[in-house]
C-alpha cells in the first residue's frame, strides 16, 4: 500500500514528524501544511506548504485544486477547525484521518483493557471532550454522506524530545540536585507509554487501507511500566542513584496546582491498558519495539547533546517544592 500522496497537516510535532519518516520510507509523497514554524525541519523527500490550516483561504491558495489519497490531521483540537476542514477536503481526498485522543476513553475507566468499543467521556478535562465533539462530528458525516474518514486515538506517544513526566526536564534538575521529585498517587498505577516510531508504524498502516473508513482506531503499544518504574528509569538515565521521590495524591496535586489538574485527574492518574487487536488486525507488522528504559536513555542523551533545551521551568520547580513541602509535613505533622 505503498505510492500513495499524503497530506500531514502539522507534521512536525512528536507524533506527526515520526509519522511523516515513515511515509516517506514506505515511498509515499508527501506533503506537509504548516506554519512554517514547526518544532524541526521537514525532512529532504517533503514537499512543505507554508499556509495556516484553521484559515480557509489560507490553505485554498496553498493548495489550489490539488487533491490526497489521504489528508492525515495532527493539528486539529474543536469542532469547528474540523468543520474547516470537511469544508476544504471533502471530495478531495480518499481518505481523512484524525487524530484524537485515547484520554477520550471513559474516566475512570469500569475496565480494562480499555477497547474502541469503550464510551467516549471525559468529565474532568475539556481537551478530550473537544476530541469526542470532533469525532462526533466525523462520524455524522461519514453515516450521512459517506465522508471517507478515519479515526486514530494515541494515548502517552513521547519521542527524543518529550519527557513523559509531570515537570518534563525539570524533573530531571530536580533529581540531580537532590530536591524531592513527585510522582502522583502511590505510583503503582499502570501507564502505557507509547514510543513515536512504533506508532507510526501502525497509524501510516491504516493510510490507504479500505478497511480502516469509517473506524476507529487505538495506537498504543503494549508497554505498561507503572509510574514509579518510569521515574526510576529516568532517574538510572540521568545517572541519579538515590532520587528522592515524593508520592502525592493527584487531587492535592491538582489543589494546589490547578494548571496540573485537568491532565492528571483527566488521564494519568488512572491506570491504563489498551487492547489493539483491531489495529493489528489491519497492521499485523504493529509491535513495541521500544520501551521506556531505552526511550528514558535516548531522552537524556538528546537534551544532554543539546544543552538550549535544558531548560527550568521556574514556576514549575517552585510549585513542586511547596506541594513537595505540603505533603511531606501531612506526613510528619510533629515537624
Amino acid at each position: 500500500m505503498s505510492g500513495k500522496s499524503i497530506l500531514y497537516i502539522g507534521g512536525t510535532g512528536t507524533i506527526s514528524a515520526a509519522c511523516v519518516a515513515r511515509s516517506l520510507e514506505r515511498g509515499d509523497s508527501v506533503t506537509v501544511l504548516n506554519r512554517g514554524t514547526g518544532r524541526q525541519p521537514i525532512p529532504d523527500g517533503a514537499e512543505s506548504v507554508v499556509a495556516d490550516a484553521r484559515d480557509r483561504q489560507s490553505v485554498r491558495d496553498a493548495l489550489g485544486d490539488r487533491e490526497f489519497d489521504v489528508v492525515a490531521q495532527f493539528v486539529a483540537f474543536t469542532p469547528a477547525q474540523v468543520a474547516t476542514d470537511i469544508d476544504l477536503y471533502e471530495g478531495r481526498t480518499g481518505q481523512y484521518v484524525f487524530i484524537s485522543s485515547a484520554s477520550a476513553y471513559e474516566k475512570p475507566p469500569r475496565r480494562l483493557p480499555i477497547t474502541e468499543s469503550t464510551p467516549l467521556r471525559n468529565p474532568f478535562w475539556q481537551y478530550s471532550r473537544d476530541k469526542i465533539a470532533c469525532e462526533d462530528l466525523l462520524m455524522s458525516a461519514f453515516r450521512e454522506r459517506e465522508l471517507p474518514i478515519t479515526i486514530v486515538r494515541p494515548s502517552h506517544t513521547y519521542d527524543h524530545r518529550l519527557l513523559p513526566t509531570l515537570g518534563g526536564w525539570t524533573d530531571v534538575a530536580r533529581m540531580r540536585a537532590g530536591k524531592p521529585v513527585l510522582i502522583h498517587g502511590d505510583g503503582t498505577s499502570l501507564w502505557t507509554l507509547t514510543h513515536s516510531e512504533d506508532f507510526a508504524v501502525g497509524f501510516t498502516g491504516l493510510l490507504g487501507h479500505p478497511d480502516a473508513i469509517g473506524e476507529a482506531f487505538t495506537i498504543t503499544g503494549d508497554h505498561v511500566p507503572t509510574w514509579n518504574q518510569v521515574y526510576r528509569w529516568l532517574a538510572n538515565a540521568a545517572g541519579v542513584e538515590s532520587p528522592d521521590f515524593v508520592h502525592v495524591a493527584s487531587e492535592t496535586i491538582a489543589r494546589l496546582h490547578p494548571a496540573l489538574g485537568p491532565g492528571l485527574l483527566g488521564d494519568r492518574s488512572h491506570s491504563v491498558v489498551f487492547d489493539t487487536a483491531k489495529l493489528r488486525a489491519l497492521v499485523p507488522e504493529f509491535r513495541t519495539t521500544i520501551t521506556f528504559d531505552e526511550g528514558a536513555r535516548r531522552l537524556v542523551a538528546h537534551y544532554e547533546a543539546h544543552p538550549e533545551l535544558q531548560v527550568l521551568d521556574e514556576e514549575l520547580d517552585a510549585a513542586f517544592d511547596r506541594i513537595a513541602a505540603t505533603a511531606l509535613g501531612s506526613l510528619n505533622p510533629q515537624t
